[in-house]
């Protein structure tokens, strides 16, 4: 079975590409519960996975956080003792392999996709995989990147805080298709994919072995573009057809010293992977200790004012995973 693992940053059109995918025949491209980003943290909670008990209980745990998904998994159960036996090592990297190869394999398809692009953390996790997966690098001008978080439940909000960690990303996913080649790692542009979604998605099969259909180019009348939309505020461009214009909003949505922030933090990466800066002549540089502090606590307030806002609706469905994730953070040991 051929895994992909999408890499990058969030916001990026990642589920725009995921749901074009998951559209075509052989391939299961789900919404991801963030399996590795969400747990990988929390692995002191359970002890030695060595131990039965506690292993069981991460798969448990796991298990759940799929199941308390935002957007469903429909139609498949999860045997927690058919994936404890399945699994070859008791790792977290390898529940979440086997539980995307059961929902494939449950769909008849040989392909899956996982779209937690902040798994380019854990790549070295995933090298031990037994067959090794392909990576799909999805990048996005980080400025209309930083637009998009500024306006989403998730993630950081203020531009220094979101330049970071959108910089971090991309350099890795940048060494990762160094160190492994172009055969193991493919880069998609989101602006191509809006101006020439065909002949990238084209390509993109050809990359993971998938036969290309233009069944991937009405996504947006699928029931699972519908249940992803009705799953929150952030997604709901997922029900129409391609934007192409949707880029280069930064311009008109971005204040000139959010532009100016992010492109002192990253705008060496942003001309790597072909974006002009808006400031041309401006040097990345380091914020002192006092400025990091302010924006800190300016991030920390956007966040609190997104979330008053949110609809109750959009708070519900994400409560049985944040209280899952309170539960077991709850174990943690104390250092």
């Amino acid at each position: 079975m051929v895994c992909i693992q999408m890499i990058g940053t969030q916001r990026s059109g990642s589920n725009l590409l995921r749901l074009m995918l998951n559209q075509l025949k052989g391939v299961s491209a789900p919404h991801p519960p963030h399996i590795l980003e969400r747990f990988m943290p929390l692995l002191p909670a359970y002890g030695d996975l060595e131990n039965p008990e506690n292993f069981a209980r991460l798969v448990e745990d796991v298990c759940l956080l799929v199941e308390y998904n935002p957007v469903p998994w429909p139609g498949i159960l999860l045997d927690r003792k058919a994936i404890i036996e399945r699994v070859e090592r008791p790792t977290l990297p390898e529940i979440t392999r086997t539980i995307y190869e059961m929902k494939a394999e449950h769909e008849g398809a040989a392909i899956w996709m996982c779209k937690s692009m902040a798994n380019i953390r854990y790549a070295e996790e995933l090298e031990k995989y037994t067959e090794k997966p392909l990576y799909l690098h999805l990048f996005r001008d980080g400025r209309d990147v930083a637009l998009s978080f500024k306006k989403a439940i998730v993630g950081e909000k203020h531009i220094y805080h979101i330049a970071r960690q959108w910089k971090q990303e991309q350099e890795a996913s940048i060494k990762l298709r160094e160190s492994l080649g172009a055969g193991r790692v493919i880069q998609v542009r989101y602006e191509d994919l809006l101006s020439q979604p065909q002949r990238v998605l084209s390509e993109l099969c050809s990359f993971i072995g998938a036969e290309y259909s233009d069944a991937a180019m009405e996504y947006y009348q699928s029931d699972e573009s519908k249940e992803t939309a009705n799953s929150g505020l952030m997604w709901q461009n997922v029900v129409k057809p391609v934007l192409s214009d949707n880029h280069n909003n930064f311009l008109k949505e971005l204040s000139e010293e959010d532009i100016l922030i992010f492109e002192q933090v990253a705008g060496d990466t942003l001309e790597k992977l072909g974006y002009r800066k808006h400031f041309p002549t401006e040097k990345e540089r380091d914020f002192s200790e006092e400025e990091i502090a302010l924006f800190s606590e300016s991030n920390l307030k956007m966040k609190q004012e997104v979330r008053r806002q949110l609809k109750p609706e959009d708070l519900l469905k994400r409560k049985a995973q944040e209280e899952l994730l309170r539960s077991v953070s709850s174990r943690m040991p104390v250092l």
